[in-house]
């Protein structure tokens, strides 16, 4: 007991200092959120549970969902969308010649770097990975790059390595050290000759000879963002980029020159925060100017339109700046996590809110006006809802007067429709009868089913699966007996699978109901500590994505805090006591 409440104490102090952070500002932890290319019909990101989810932008809904296979010990780290491809989505009929023969490419591939190593395809088409890269990093992956032209892509990690993955064949074509510290950034340039990389100092590449082609140093922090601003060649003195780095309010913008005479950056944009997500529509010519969108770490949205013909000694201000709140009383912000630029100036494509469900919406923005404020209603519980088309979670046939208990986030029922037509066709199993719940507390009557030798063989045994039924029933009706049931298990196998098993609606109830039992007797402290510890353990990402963790673990915190410290004490007084009996 003594080691388990020491070690959840540790688990929540990092809970507890983890959480502060996120209060103190926005997210301490980047998490990837990345719109498709052109068309901008799918969003892509990664939320705190480690989960890849793909919404659709058009319909608001969840469009795919994929877990990684070591999810939590190899976090995403950074997200990419390949060029739109042409993909075959199945057998289809031979198309007559008097048709069209005109093919539209779509949004497919995505590339996710992870903290270990690896590099992992995913196809939206297939609904599956696509492929894995591996053997190429011994550290984590912090940016990933498709090339425009061919299939091939860029990867830069914590060895301060750049592989070159050849995707036709799923193998290393090169890699190259790139920098002293870690290479946090990459961009490949529109004509996909040149290649940038960033730890601390900016370096372009000759993607023919993998050889320095410049360098730029300005930043006293790792860059993390790095793109290209215009399409022009980099032997017209025209080829511009910007960066931006950690810690850093300013957007850098540097020009590649003939001469070489390319040391500071021409012109800088003055934000609010550091920027997590950057939208840019490339200038063409120098009397188009380039459109800039920057969403920042507090959660603002900045716009720039800039005309790129030579440096400027002052910081530039944005042409127009965006904020969201709720509508309550006391308006309360609502951070936004990505923005995407259309071809009408005025309108742009936006992403709100969590990243366990975030809100999109195409807005039309008067940019003419310095600072603008849009008002949502959103809804605090969340609610995940996903194509009936994709998903392949088949939703269960229930009578209308059933209540059925579904998984989802707090404060969320997801109501679930029924279908008569299937109803009425079913057969009727009299063979097959459903266990009541005092025939399930029966079974698992610990004095009974464990010891009993001699039981008969065909007897059944109720498994982990029955028990996170239970548990979760015994918490949403309140009931002692089933939770004393429960509780008193003493498998800690059982125990894990249970918690794995949980719903995540049920993880803060749980919770509570073990918070108000460790105030109890010793003997059931005892045992609440077990399923304390695999609650911990199993849903480590959901916790600290809620924004109301440090009232919610903070009574726990200090009761085991107190608890801990008396346990000293109390082996002193248990010494003294036993020599005293021992000398009576």
């Amino acid at each position: 007991p003594q080691e388990s409440a020491i070690t959840i104490k540790i688990i929540l102090h990092i809970f507890l200092a983890s959480v502060m952070a996120v209060d103190g500002g926005s997210t301490s932890l980047h998490l990837p959120c990345v719109f498709s290319p052109k068309a901008r019909q799918y969003l892509a990101l990664c939320a705190q549970d480690g989960k890849l989810r793909v919404w659709n932008t058009d319909s608001k809904t969840l469009h795919q969902e994929y877990v990684p296979s070591a999810h939590l010990s190899a976090t995403c780290m950074c997200i990419a969308w390949g060029p739109c491809r042409t993909v075959k989505e199945g057998p289809q009929r031979k198309k007559r010649k008097s048709e069209t023969v005109g093919v539209e490419k779509k949004a497919d591939l995505l590339a996710m770097g992870t903290a270990a190593g690896t590099v992992l395809i995913y196809s939206t088409v297939k609904g599956s990975l696509h492929c894995t890269l591996d053997e190429g990093h011994s550290g984590g992956v912090n940016c990933v790059q498709w090339h425009p032209l061919d299939s091939l892509l860029y990867s830069g990690s914590d060895d301060t390595n750049i592989v070159e993955w050849d995707l036709q064949t799923g193998k290393a074509r090169s890699k190259w050290k790139a920098d002293r510290a870690a290479v946090t950034s990459v961009c490949v340039s529109p004509d996909g000759k040149l290649l940038l990389s960033a730890g601390q100092i900016i370096k372009m590449w000759d993607l023919n000879t993998k050889e320095i082609y410049r360098k730029f140093t300005g930043h006293s922090t790792a860059v993390t963002t790095l793109c290209f601003a215009t399409t022009r060649p980099p032997d017209s003195n025209s080829l511009y980029f910007l960066s931006g780095a950690a810690h850093d309010r300013l957007l850098s913008v540097w020009q590649v020159r003939e001469d070489g005479k390319d040391k500071n950056s021409l012109v800088s944009f003055t934000l609010t925060d550091e920027p997590r997500h950057i939208d840019i529509i490339t200038s063409n010519s120098k009397e188009e100017a380039v459109r800039l969108a920057v969403v920042c770490k507090d959660g603002q949205l900045h716009f720039f339109e800039h005309f790129l013909n030579g440096p400027c000694k002052k910081p530039l201000s944005p042409s127009c700046t965006v904020l969201m709140s709720d509508t309550k009383e006391s308006p309360m912000p609502i951070p936004l996590l990505a923005a995407a630029l259309t071809t009408d100036p005025r309108t742009v494509v936006l992403a709100y809110g969590n990243h366990l469900q975030p809100m999109m919406e195409k807005v039309e923005i008067n940019t003419a006006e310095r600072h603008v404020c849009l008002t949502r209603d959103v809804q605090t519980s969340l609610s995940l809802s996903m194509d009936t088309t994709v998903s392949k979670v088949k939703t269960p046939i229930v009578d209308t007067k059933c209540r059925v208990l579904v998984p989802g986030l707090p404060g969320h029922q997801a109501p679930v429709k029924g279908t008569s037509q299937g109803s009425e066709k079913r057969k009727k199993q009299t063979a097959t009868k459903e266990m009541s719940i005092e025939e399930r507390l029966c079974e698992i009557n610990l004095s009974t089913a464990s010891t009993a030798k001699g039981a008969p063989k065909g007897t059944a045994s109720l498994q982990t699966d029955n028990f996170a039924v239970l548990l979760v029933q015994g918490l949403e009706s309140n009931d002692a007996n089933i939770l004393n049931v429960i509780f008193q298990t003493r498998k800690e196998m059982v125990v894990r699978k249970t918690v794995a098993r949980l719903p995540l609606s049920a993880v803060l109830p749980l919770v509570n109901e073990l918070t108000n039992r460790l105030q109890g007797h010793p003997f059931t402290a005892v045992l609440m500590v077990r399923w304390l510890k695999a609650v911990l353990m199993h849903h480590t990402s959901y916790l600290v994505s809620l924004p109301d963790l440090v009232s919610q673990l903070g009574v726990l915190y200090h009761m085991i805090e107190s608890r801990v410290r008396m346990f000293h004490k109390l082996t002193k007084l248990h010494g003294k006591l036993y020599l005293l009996t021992t000398q009576v």
